[in-house]
């Protein structure tokens, strides 16, 4: 066996006479480091899982980059654009780009016998990808859309439908403003809450063609399309290509286009996610730091503790070198056991918040029920990679300290 590990297990097990301190002071070293990686783990997966889902919620309700045309306002009475099946399948062909469809918006209001509420019809077509609203859903189902015959279905969210005393099956009278009031009666097919106030209070999902109706629009004519990403990191380059597509395209009435990705349209909302990433680093920051002195503190008493060892080893011809190296091997040993159990326990509550979901939310503050858990293989590499090299880089200092005991002076150390 090693020299030098030999006798750092002898250490760490009392095995060598002493004052007897070794196994306390490991297992407080090995506390810190467990909790430490623990504090990591959770802050890391929580504080990336809250990205994830608020980010597909607003996603769910804006897509990741729509192409309208060139003089769109910012209001939700918009500029028509002409359909064109082949400008779709050439923003399908751009790398990145998953899904095509169409949309278009019409601003307007609900009344009921006792209530009202500004609303913005969101027209989607057949090809709309519902994965997101199934997931949101609490009652109903959603809209049974199809090519032959419009509906006349609506979705609202759980709010409106608590504001204005609505259930599944009601009729819903609404009523949009132009030249001349127009009034319309649909039928609520569904009710989501995606706990998000501003978004859920704001659109009502109906067939794109009712939309159409209300606007003056032909059948060819929307508000323009939705593009959905595959990798959300790579968005604004698949903005970009989407871009070049779309800008050199111009329709038979001269209007042109021009593409808007989720981060343009929701900046407010993304900046602050962003500021998540900027507590996440201070939190690792600070707790690998602590973990790190925890871990000085620890070896230099193990190191005073055994002055008078280090002091014989040194009279019995031991170099300086192997001497560091017994007790940088001791805070080895020490730093990966604290870093197993700390990545069990970690990735252990982790994984049971994730199916089980027991740790809840106030959804009024948080716009989650429960709190959301994101975790990939990288990240824990990563956190482990960056703990072992800063607390190993911190014990490097303290390791010198067995350099400057003089083996006289320490073989009569008490």
């Amino acid at each position: 066996m090693n020299l030098e590990l030999f006798i750092a297990n002898k250490i760490k097990s009392g095995g060598i006479s002493g004052k007897r301190l070794a196994g306390p002071v490991v297992k407080v070293a090995v506390a810190g480091i467990v909790l430490g990686m623990v504090v990591m783990i959770i802050s890391v997966a929580t504080g990336m899982g809250f990205q994830k889902e608020i980010r597909e919620k607003i996603i769910g309700f804006g897509s990741h980059i729509q192409v309208v045309s060139y003089d769109f306002n910012m209001s939700y009475q918009t500029n028509p654009v002409e359909q064109d099946s082949m400008l779709e399948q050439q923003m399908l062909s751009v790398p990145g780009v998953e899904h095509v469809q169409r949309f278009a918006t019409k601003p307007g209001l609900i009344k009921t016998r006792d209530e009202m509420q500004g609303i913005v019809l969101r027209g989607v077509g057949p090809e709309f990808d519902w994965s997101f609203f199934q997931t949101i859903l609490t009652e109903g189902g959603r809209l049974s859309l199809n090519e032959e015959k419009s509906s006349n279905g609506v979705l609202i969210s759980d709010d409106l439908a608590s504001v204005l005393n609505l259930e599944v099956g009601d009729r819903v009278p609404m009523y949009f403003f132009e030249d001349q009031i127009r009034a319309r009666n649909f039928t609520i097919e569904g009710i989501f809450d995606s706990h998000l106030p501003e978004l859920d209070e704001t659109f009502v999902m109906v067939d794109i063609r009712q939309v159409q109706r209300l606007n003056n629009w032909s059948e060819n004519k929307i508000s323009g399309y939705e593009l959905l990403a595959g990798d959300f990191e790579d968005l604004m380059m698949t903005g970009s290509n989407v871009a070049e597509v779309v800008s050199g395209h111009i329709s038979e009435d001269g209007t042109m286009l021009r593409t808007r990705t989720i981060q343009q349209t929701q900046p407010q909302i993304f900046g602050w996610l962003d500021l998540l990433d900027m507590n996440i680093i201070v939190i690792i920051v600070l707790i690998v730091l602590v973990a790190g002195f925890n871990m000085i503190t620890g070896l230099l008493i193990l190191i005073l503790e055994r002055t008078n060892m280090i002091g014989v080893l040194k009279a019995m011809g031991m170099a300086d070198r192997p001497l560091r190296k017994v007790f940088l091997t001791l805070a080895a040993n020490i730093t990966i056991k604290g870093l197993f159990w700390g990545n069990l326990l970690g990735l252990g509550f982790c994984f049971a918040q994730s199916y089980f979901g027991f740790v809840k939310l106030d959804p009024a503050n948080y716009f989650l029920d429960t709190v959301p858990i994101h975790l990939s293989a990288l990240h824990i590499i990563l956190l482990n990679v960056g703990a072992v090299l800063t607390i190993f880089l911190m014990m490097i200092g303290p390791s010198y300290l067995v350099a400057r005991i003089s083996p006289v002076k320490a073989i009569r150390f008490e």
